[in-house]
């Protein structure tokens, strides 16, 4: 393999990621990460992915993101033999990227959680002490239900999504110059 492992940085996001090496086909899902992944990609492998932005995943996945924090895990512990279905749909078509987004669009019953997107945009921009009680104060829940509500939709607590929000968007700031 001549390829550099790929750096994944937190990002607050959720992903299913559909993976061809060659060898084997797998699908899986990357929960949200505190610290840098290395991906390894061999030479010609195929991947495509569904990312969901910070507190949408959770209600698609049926699971909360808290159980999945740092981990790759194989998307039939998740949705069972639906998911093995779903992998060689994309595996047959000629747009695995279009089949997998279908297939995931499948699964969507509800909107996202307008509150998650709501705090996920606030803690992005917050500064200064005491982000964590202003924010509770501002959704109308106390911070401990704020922690809780965080946890399950994306992955970790206010603080921590603070802080990756924060890291992202100081990188698109940094690579816009």
């Amino acid at each position: 393999n001549g390829n550099p492992p790929l750096r994944v940085v937190p990002d607050g996001c959720a992903d299913i990621i559909w993976r061809d090496d060659g060898q084997s086909v797998a699908t899986l899902v990357a929960g949200p990460d505190t610290e840098a992944q290395l991906a390894p990609l061999a030479d010609g492998s195929r991947m495509v992915g569904v990312r969901f932005s910070p507190g949408a995943a959770s209600s698609v996945l049926g699971v909360p993101l808290d159980v999945l924090r740092d981990l790759r895990v194989p998307l039939g512990e998740l949705w069972g033999t639906v998911a093995e279905e779903l992998a060689e749909e994309v595996a047959l078509s000629d747009r695995p990227e279009v089949a997998l987004v279908a297939a995931v669009q499948q699964r969507i019953t509800a909107p996202p959680d307008r509150t998650a997107s709501a705090i996920a945009c606030r803690l992005e921009f917050a500064d200064g002490p005491g982000v964590v009680a202003r924010l509770a104060a501002d959704v109308g829940v106390s911070e401990r239900q704020l922690q809780r509500r965080c946890r399950t939709a994306f992955g970790y607590g206010p603080k921590t999504l603070h802080r990756v929000l924060r890291f992202q968007r100081a990188l698109r700031l940094a690579r816009a110059g």
